[in-house]
């Protein structure tokens, strides 16, 4: 260990990742006995000849299951591999990428977080999964820093080895609730687990925050084939008596599309209710599979992380769809998952740049970062800089650095921005009522 990770390690997260480091050993032990998840692999062609001393990543996300599934993540990953390494790696190395399926299980998550431990990863980049208290253990014990996952989680925004590039669920549902301000009754549909039960109170916290009551909490199953009773239910729950126009929310993942078919039939007994999502329940390819400008969706406000997918800014990431990827129908340049794992491997090669020809390893990534290591990523978010205790930590969510969300709307069909830039909902996190 060099003598400036000797002297940062006074500061706070460096004593916490110091003590958690005491568990590498126990960790590693464990992690020997584990057998390779069958979902994981290692993506050919982007692994350098022997001597070539390549760095190691890993990318893990749900595949193949009833619920949530995010295959342009670890897809784009690999792509990216194939990008970076065609141009020389970084810093002359290749880039080596592992993928995991976590199979939206708990114990699958941990899997992967063992297996990332064995392999010697030097960072988990750009994932989902909703087993944060499953995976973060195994990481945590061997020092191996978390960047740019999904926000799906709230432990994301807590463990001093997270580094996320968005503002997750929180900023998208307070964001949202700013902008449904002047509607009628507000109902939320959301998955009956863990990581919904986090949602009301941060859509509340952007209601309250326009003087709005909070929103009818409606629980659903989150790998339900049909939503007819919710659909009914959100919909008399938002008429109002008075004749205000009310807005029903639905934020169910992959099965908002279920719950839209449901709504559709539903819905034509109460024409004036409105819908309104955050994005990552809704997109582009949603939008036009539920029938377009004359779909539920035309109307719809919807929050999202990052600017629309139409904005130049984007570029650099679909040309690398169009190089490594084209044809992979698993990659999706307007996915939120898809477009969080290209900021978070931008992140991740500014990070190897700044070491220099030095060491890249989980300590010394982490060490980057915790010593105030500031990122661009080329306007798609603000520059990022990591500190244990920032803004929101009041709230309970100290490394959530990034609360800007993009307001848009359904116009003839189309997904467009409603408003120039980004709205920053600190303010109203700061607010919100979290403690559940």
């Amino acid at each position: 260990m060099t003598g400036r990770r000797r002297n940062r390690s006074t500061s706070l997260p460096g004593l916490l990742t110091r003590h958690a480091r005491k568990g590498v050993l126990s960790a590693g032990t464990a992690a020997a006995c584990v057998s390779l998840l069958a979902g994981c692999g290692v993506v050919p062609g982007t692994t350098g000849d022997a001597g070539d001393d390549p760095i190691t990543v890993m990318t893990w996300a749900p595949q193949d299951t009833k619920a949530t599934n995010k295959p342009g993540m670890p897809a784009f990953a690999h792509a990216y591999a194939r990008w970076i390494n065609a141009k020389g790696g970084i810093n002359g190395r290749k880039l080596n990428v592992l993928t995991c399926n976590d199979h939206n299980d708990s114990v699958a998550a941990a899997k992967c977080a063992r297996r990332a431990a064995k392999e010697n990863v030097v960072a988990v980049v750009g994932s989902y999964s909703q087993y944060a208290d499953s995976f973060f253990p195994s990481l945590e014990g061997a020092g191996i820093p978390y960047i740019g996952g999904y926000g799906i989680t709230n432990a994301e925004f807590t463990s001093p080895l997270s580094y996320p590039v968005n503002g997750g669920q929180p900023a998208l549902l307070a964001g949202l609730g700013r902008s449904l301000a002047g509607c009628g009754p507000v109902a939320l549909v959301r998955p009956d687990t863990i990581a919904g039960d986090q949602l009301p109170p941060l859509l509340d916290s952007g209601l309250k925050a326009g003087g709005h009551t909070a929103a009818r909490d409606q629980r659903a199953a989150e790998d339900a084939t049909e939503y007819d009773g919710q659909a009914e239910r959100a919909l008399e729950t938002t008429t109002s008596a008075s004749g205000d126009e009310g807005c029903v929310v639905p934020a169910l993942g992959d099965r908002n599309g279920t719950f839209m078919d449901s709504f559709r039939r539903a819905r034509e007994d109460y024409p004036d209710v409105r819908t309104a999502t955050v994005l990552g329940s809704v997109d582009q390819t949603v939008i036009d599979a539920t029938g377009g400008a004359s779909g539920p969706y035309e109307g719809s406000y919807i929050t999202g992380w990052y600017p629309v997918a139409s904005d130049a800014r984007w570029d650099g990431m679909k040309q690398v769809i169009k190089k490594e990827a084209f044809g992979d129908n698993r990659i999706d340049a307007a996915d939120a998952g898809v477009q969080t794992t290209w900021i978070a491997y931008t992140v991740f090669k500014e990070i190897v740049e700044s070491l220099g020809g030095g060491e890249v390893s989980a300590d010394t990534v982490t060490g980057a970062l915790d010593d105030g290591l500031r990122v661009s990523t080329g306007g798609l978010t603000p520059t990022l800089r990591w500190q244990f205790q920032d803004k929101l930590a009041a709230v309970g969510f100290p490394r959530l650095v990034n609360a800007n969300v993009t307001l848009q709307v359904v116009r003839e069909g189309r997904l467009v921005s409603a408003r120039k830039g980004f709205v920053d909902t600190t303010r109203t996190l700061q607010d919100a009522d979290v403690n559940y």
